[in-house]
């Protein structure tokens, strides 16, 4: 018989950087280093907000609404090499109409989790 190994969703997240290292300094070779730290600082509030926000909207009321977050979140992560918070983001972005709530919470955790790995990981600049 074969032996098949199931490996847990949350290990292949893990799996994935919480940066991508060089996506910073590509940025900073396009815009300049005062350009990427004042875009690097706007994202850092802007996704702040957004994740406050998505717990205080019903998902069931507003899921479109969290969707276009998502994929607005998904782009602005993967801009500076946020793998982790732009995976889980788009993961949002496609099943946040057919999510239960208790799945809502469980993955806005793991975007709180990921943001917080990617500041723990924010270049020096």
């Amino acid at each position: 018989m074969f032996e098949v190994t199931v490996t847990p969703a949350q290990t292949v997240l893990d799996a994935e950087p919480a940066r991508e290292p060089g996506a910073y300094q590509a940025l900073v070779r396009e815009i300049g280093e005062d350009g990427a730290c004042e875009v690097r600082d706007v994202f850092w509030s802007e996704t702040c907000a957004r994740l406050q926000s998505f717990r205080t909207l019903s998902l069931a009321q507003h899921h479109g609404r969290i969707a276009r977050e998502a994929h607005s979140l998904k782009g602005a992560a993967g801009t500076f090499g946020y793998v982790r918070l732009a995976v889980l983001a788009l993961r949002l972005e496609k099943t946040a109409e057919r999510l239960g709530d208790a799945g809502f919470c469980d993955l806005l955790d793991l975007m709180d989790a990921a943001y917080a790995a990617a500041r723990a990981q924010e270049p020096e600049g």
